[in-house]
């Protein structure tokens, strides 16, 4: 390894190559005087000194990486990018941030819990109130005051978002599945007139 591939520690007074090393542009070679692993390990001491709850690091195999929420080690590819991260991976393995994004969306879009929603279709056993087949999945709110009245099948609640909650639109579909299809009445020219 040549003299401009490596750099020694300023801690450990390991020789180690540039990769080991975070960037610093106002030291002369760009990059910090402590190894990537001591300014960890100095990190932690001083958390420790304050009083803080460090996190144990857990070492993971050259590819992976160790995900502190579902506590699993898993490949990059499990990953998401995060180009401000030191590795250029998240925090998170994607299916725990795809977890954490559903329960944000709950509490961001309908101010309720999972468990709140999981509570809701359980008292529905499971199944859409509407059809009574499909299995109940998505949240339905009052589009005017944003409450929620259940949780549908992906039909039923479309149906409802595509008909605006409007109850006569609703009426007037239920009367043309019965047969009774309703037609306008002209009343003047290009004034039309709607059966109640």
């Amino acid at each position: 390894m040549s003299v401009s591939e490596s750099k020694r520690c300023a801690r450990c007074q390991e020789v180690k190559p540039r990769g080991a090393f975070a960037a610093n542009r106002s030291l002369r070679d760009g990059l910090q005087s402590y190894c990537r692993e001591c300014v960890a390990e100095y990190h932690q001491q001083r958390q420790l000194a304050k009083g803080k709850n460090v996190r144990p690091r857990v070492a993971a195999p050259d590819g992976h990486k160790y995900c502190r929420r579902c506590e699993e080690i898993k490949p990059h590819s499990q990953w998401d990018r995060n180009s401000s991260a030191s590795d250029g991976l998240s925090t998170r393995c994607k299916a725990c941030r795809a977890v954490e994004g559903r329960a944000g969306h709950l509490k961001r879009t309908y101010g309720i819990t999972e468990a709140e929603r999981d509570g809701m279709i359980s008292s529905q056993m499971g199944t859409c109130p509407i059809c009574l087949s499909a299995p109940a999945v998505h949240v339905d709110h009052d589009h005017g005051t944003g409450k929620v009245r259940g949780v549908l099948c992906f039909n039923c609640n479309s149906a409802l978002g595509k008909l605006r909650d409007d109850r006569g639109a609703m009426r007037r579909a239920i009367a043309y599945l019965e047969g009774n299809a309703w037609k306008p009445t002209l009343v003047a020219s290009g004034v039309y007139q709607l059966p109640s």
